[in-house]
């Protein structure tokens, strides 16, 4: 089989589609080298195809890419309708990947799409204006017409089936997996002396709660730092809160700048706002939290409670979409509007060795579970139904 996948995003690491498109073209010649993989990237006012085998230099395709790339809107809607079919074409493709919610309308290849997640028609605040609100009906529609489409756990399944109307049969369940360097694990002693920098770089407490994310309407700051108006003071001296990640420029009804919101409720003397953190640095930062903290309204899969877990850190946060499908019962999940109850979890997790470190034994079983190796057998088993329903 001929595989041609689209590749827009390759370039894009801070993207949940760059990092999915780049760990699933590792794994693809290694798991199933008899079929053929290639990738469409933008090139100027055209494309270029690229072989994918199991050498290929992932760094110098990523920064190729990016030299050569147009930014508009448009060239990105022309290479999605227009040129990622004429390329699956002259690849002669047997299928058609595409690894984000973009199929085309049109193609004489069969397509795969690979959904993350449908936000736009399940929450107001990310429909956006007119130009969005039709690029989101333009690709469903599109989903519409492809052979079999790829989503990151059950409840995006349910969700997909549900708001666009696709036959259960036609939606299949993959889950995704944390990146193989969060499952790389020091002893303890060796952990904490290898993170004597992170501490010093980003001003870190002995001990901490992490939250690494965003802050749009759906991660749910509100609740996050509420937990810490009933749980202060038991915890707020021992284990603040460490909030990382990049904070917005405004509060409005998208962006909830949880500085504001601290200082609102009163709990800004035990949050650590540490900005952006570098990828390299994550694992670490991960390793020496307590627990990771996660009162999400909605995900599509939820890397972040994933990347926790893979380190052996509890979580505690919500029980909303795809988290509990993730966590299993290497947390607790609550509401994820009850922040009294979170903090009850949190304080219990904190302050309970016993707990902790029964949580943190089934978190790493939970993470072994998930792996990119596995992610990409199911997808080959995938592209091998679609060649035969043609």
């Amino acid at each position: 089989m001929r595989i041609v996948l689209n590749g827009w995003f390759i370039d894009q690491l801070h993207t949940g589609s760059g990092q999915y498109t780049r760990q699933l073209l590792k794994q693809l010649p290694r798991v199933a080298p008899q079929h053929e993989y290639a990738l469409v990237v933008p090139h100027k006012n055209s494309f270029k195809i690229i072989d994918i085998t199991a050498d290929t230099d992932f760094q110098l395709l990523t920064s190729n890419t990016h030299a050569s790339r147009p930014h508009s809107n448009f060239r990105k809607l022309l290479f999605e309708q227009s040129i990622m079919p004429r390329a699956a074409q002259a690849y002669e493709a047997d299928v058609l990947h595409v690894p984000y919610w973009a199929p085309p309308i049109r193609s004489s290849v069969p397509i795969v799409v690979t959904i993350h997640d449908i936000i736009p028609l399940i929450l107001p605040q990310y429909r956006g204006g007119a130009l969005v609100r039709a690029y989101t009906q333009l690709v469903s529609a599109a989903a519409r017409g492809a052979t079999l489409i790829l989503t990151d756990s059950d409840a995006s399944r349910s969700d997909i089936m549900q708001h666009l109307r696709i036959p259960a049969d036609r939606v299949r369940t993959i889950y995704l997996a944390a990146d193989p360097e969060f499952t790389d694990h020091l002893d303890p002693i060796d952990a904490k002396r290898a993170a004597l920098p992170l501490r010093e770089n980003y001003d870190l407490p002995e001990d901490y709660v992490l939250y690494l994310g965003g802050c749009d309407a759906r991660k749910n700051v509100e609740t996050l730092l509420q937990v810490y108006t009933w749980a202060q003071d038991v915890l707020g001296e021992n284990y603040p809160l460490v909030f990382a990640g990049s904070l917005p420029e405004r509060h409005d009804e998208f962006f909830h700048d949880p500085r504001i919101i601290a200082k609102q409720i009163e709990v800004e003397d035990v949050v650590r706002f540490i900005g952006r953190v570098a990828e390299e640095d994550k694992v670490a930062l991960y390793q020496q939290a307590r627990a990771f903290l996660y009162p999400t309204l909605y995900e599509g899969f939820g890397l972040p409670a994933l990347e926790a877990l893979a380190c052996g850190v509890p979580v505690v946060g919500s029980n909303a979409s795809s988290v509990p499908e993730i966590v299993g019962e290497a947390g607790i999940l609550v509401d994820p509007q009850d922040a009294r109850a979170m903090a009850g979890a949190l304080i219990a997790v904190c302050t309970d060795d016993a707990l902790h470190d029964a949580l943190s034994e089934r978190a790493l079983k939970q993470a072994e579970k998930f792996s990119w190796e596995k992610c990409a057998r199911e997808t080959v088993e995938a592209y091998e139904n679609v060649k035969q329903l043609h």
